[in-house]
This record gives C-alpha cells, structure tokens and sequence, in this order.
C-alpha cells in the first residue's frame, strides 16, 4: 500500500533544466552509453567507476564524475511499492555505468503500404528500407538554412498569417542569464515561471487519467518499454527526435503500428528559445518530414526540449501546424517531471526517481484535473525504472489510472494526430494554408529572422494567429504568467 503520510518533494527546476551544465544533450543512447560504461565489467556491477556525467546541449559528452552502479543503495524509497515487475532489473543496476544490457529486436518488421488499424484514413506505410540518412541534415546539429526544404518552409511560416513576435533568442544559461527575458511577462517563457497559453496542452481533462509520455527516441530499448506497453494493453505520446527517427526508421514505424502517438521533438533537441526563427523552422521541418516519410502522416503535436518554449517559438510551432504539449506543472517549481534522463550521466539516483514518482502521485491529487509526466526512453536506465517500476506501480494505482496517449486524454480520437488524418471541422489546424506542405522541392528567400532583433527583447507584442478558427489554439492575449 501507497503510504499516505510522504510529503511532497520538490520537483527539478526548470530553471537548473536551462542552466549551464546542460546535461540533456540527446546524442544518439548507444554512443553515450558506451562512453559512460566503457570500463565496466558485468561481473563488477557493485563497483565504482568512471562515467561520463555531462552531456553537452550539441549531444557531445564532457568531462566526468565518479560514481557507483550501487550508488542507489546510499538512498531509500519514502514510500512502499505497491507493484513492480517480476523480471525488474534491481535498483542498484539502474544506475550510471550500469552493465549494458542485451537489447531487443522489433517483434514486427511492417511492408510498406500497410496501414495503422487504431484509426481509419491514414495512408500506407513508405518504405523504410528506401530512406537513405545521406538525403537528411547531419545527426544532432541544427540543420543548414539554405537548403531547398528549410527556404520553402521558412516561406510557408511567412504566408501563414501568423505574426512572429521579434524577441531575441536568450542565452543558454537559463534564468540566471537572462534577467531581462526572464522579467519579461509579455514573452511567456515556460521555462521562466511556468507561463502558459490557451494552445499549450499541460494537463488531461479528466481526473485520474495519465497522459504516458516518452521523449527522445526511438532508442536501442525502445522495443523492450513497446513490448512492456504491448503485454499490458497500453500505448503512449512517443516525442520523436528527428535524429533519431532517421537512424531507426523501422522502430519508428513500430510505435505508430502499434497505437502509439508520434509526436515532433526537434532535429537534434535544442533549447529553442536560443535559436533565431530560420533556426526554429529548420528543427521543426526536417523532424516533420522524416516523420512523414517514415510513416506517410505528419504529426500535428510537438515538445519543446526542456520545456523551452516562449511566445515567439509558439508562434513559429502554430504556423507549421505543430500544437504544444509540455507537463504537469503545479507552481513555479513543481512540475511532473521523474527527473529519469539524470539517472544515466550519474546525476541522480533510480531510488530518488521514484521517489520524484510517488511524489507525483500525491500531487496529481490536489489538482482537479488529470496530468501528463515527463518521462524518456532514450536509455537504458530510463526505460528499466518505467518498465520494473513506473509502469506496474501506477498499473496497481488505487484508484485506477486511465493511462493513454496524449491525443486520447484530450478526448480526440488517434487520427486528430497527424494532418493528413484530422478532423478540420472539430479539430481546426493552426495554420489551414499551410497544411500538407511537410515536404519541399522548391525553394524562397530567408524571412523572419530574429538577429535583427535586440539583445533584451525589446518587442513584447504578444502575436494573434489570424488564421485560427477555433479558440481551442487561439493564444491568450494576457501578459501575465498563468501558472498550473
């Protein structure tokens, strides 16, 4: 039984989550792993060693902390499980240097031309075997501006009809370094206070439903947290870093056959509010797009890395037709999030996850609404806490949680995902002119650039997406942070 005396923690800042050392680079899971565990043995799974414990916002890891794969053992659960998975690998293995565990291969290789079968209308699959990773920009770096595709988009957000709002990009370094950003009320920077708009989804209606998220795949152990939702009849919003999509295509294809909901996590997952607007519309473009030719649809919904979203980066996202989804967030300092992604550069422990976990669980009871978490499967270590522990817990949650897709909670059927599927006379797209052009062969000059803008963001004109007709993804004209 849950205990019903554990005290709220204090969830991550988002403001340490935007900080210097950036630990959130989302370089491909195999590469940063075998960094981080080049020199551990199986056999000496209680022994300290040497891992690589930043990650670099390029993706690139830096520098280094010594830690233990026992080091879960130094902390203990505040509370009781009331579940967990039989084959769980044990907590002290869940941690930074872990063994490197076998991995699992795709159940179902999909032939092109088949179709999803949770929802109708959709097109059939492309052939993953065609795309090539050379037609693609390069892995985890934020993709040229000058070619073809990146112009015509840069030409379609013009013609959008949405007004971008001209702040300046902020400085990696969050808060701290951003004084005059972080003060200003009229810019909406989540990161900043937990400011929000009409069109950021950060919630599920109803009471006791759990919006399941996972970002920064699909990964080397994607499959084994696929076949954990399979066998228990669950499916989830999968964020899709493009980079990543292109390496694994077949995986890709994977989660959406299987029920799952794709979603835009950027090319190489940057904190978006320091990139200019041509920058911006890069990262979402070439996400969009190899989304669509992996799986012949276009999703409609996106997560800023980090939650680093401002009104400026909404405003380009509506124009491409991409709807925010963040987390959970309660005050300034209290938001949804397992703190899981630490867990593999050593920067916090699968004991205290789960105690972030549980606490969760008794703050989702003071909100009247359901909740969405912040949760990864990039690694090895974020999926074994989910699939050994997360999952069956909340699984044996009294009362029992209602746990879907993002766009399920939403009380939307799956096709409201992805353009081509939509329901425009219930579900109105962001940007109706622009809607269907994910791909480009053509090409327009550069518009919309922020670096002509000043350093302190002087222009805090809140925009209005002329183009919206349903209030649902209309922004609100408040200055003021509004906070969940």
């Amino acid at each position: 039984m849950r205990s019903a005396f554990v005290s709220a923690l204090v969830l991550p800042l988002l403001a340490s989550a935007h900080g210097p050392r950036q630990h959130h680079g989302r370089a491909d899971a195999s590469s940063i792993v075998a960094s981080a565990a080049s020199s551990v043995v199986a056999s000496s799974a209680a022994s300290s060693v040497a891992a690589s414990a930043s990650v670099t916002g390029s993706g690139s890891v830096s520098g280094s902390t010594a830690t233990s794969v026992a080091a879960s053992t130094t902390q203990t659960l505040t509370f009781t499980l009331a579940s967990t998975n039989p084959t769980a690998v044990p907590l002290s293995l869940i941690a930074s240097g872990a063994p490197i565990q076998s991995t699992s291969a795709l159940t179902t290789t999909w032939a092109a031309g088949a179709k999803p079968t949770v929802f109708a209308g959709a097109p059939g699959l492309p052939n993953a075997a065609a795309l090539n990773p050379k037609d693609y920009p390069t892995l985890d770096k934020t993709p040229p501006l000058d070619s073809p595709e990146v112009q015509q988009w840069i030409q379609e957000v013009k013609n959008s009809g949405i007004d971008i709002p001209g702040f300046a990009p902020t400085n990696l370094g969050g808060c701290a370094n951003n004084t005059a950003a972080a003060a200003d009320a009229s810019r909406c920077w989540w990161t900043c206070g937990g400011c929000t708009r009409q069109s950021d989804i950060t919630t599920c209606p109803a009471k006791n439903t759990w919006g399941l998220t996972y970002d920064d795949g699909p990964s080397p152990y994607t499959p084994d947290l696929m076949a954990y939702l399979e066998a228990h009849d669950m499916r989830s919003t999968f964020f899709v870093v493009g980079s990543r999509a292109i390496s694994r295509p077949a995986m890709l294809q994977d989660e959406y056959m299987m029920g799952n909901q794709i979603a835009v996590h950027t090319w190489s997952h940057p904190y978006m509010t320091t990139k200019t607007n041509e920058e911006i519309i890069a990262e979402f473009g070439w996400t969009k797009k190899i989304i669509k030719d992996a799986l012949g649809v276009t999703p409609l919904y996106w997560r800023p890395p980090y939650g680093d979203i401002d009104d400026r980066v909404r405003a380009i996202g509506m124009a491409m037709n991409l709807i925010p989804i963040l987390w959970t967030r309660i005050s300034a300092t209290q938001t949804f999030d397992t703190g899981d992604y630490d867990i593999a550069g050593g920067l916090t422990t699968s004991t205290q996850v789960l105690n972030n976990w549980d606490s969760i669980m008794n703050n989702s009871t003071k909100i009247d609404t359901g909740f969405i978490v912040l949760e990864h499967d990039l690694f090895q270590q974020t999926v074994d806490i989910a699939v050994g522990y997360i999952l069956p817990e909340a699984l044996a949650h009294q009362p029992a949680l209602n746990i879907t897709p993002v766009i399920t909670c939403q009380n939307m059927p799956m096709s409201n995902a992805y353009v081509e599927t939509n329901d425009n006379s219930t579900n109105p797209l962001p940007a109706p002119a622009t809607s269907g052009n994910s791909s480009a062969s053509g090409s327009a000059s550069a518009t919309g650039s922020a670096a002509g803008a000043s350093k302190n963001g002087a222009s805090g004109t809140a925009f209005v997406n002329t183009g919206l007709v349903s209030a649902a993804v209309a922004f609100a004209a408040s200055a003021g942070a509004l906070f969940l």
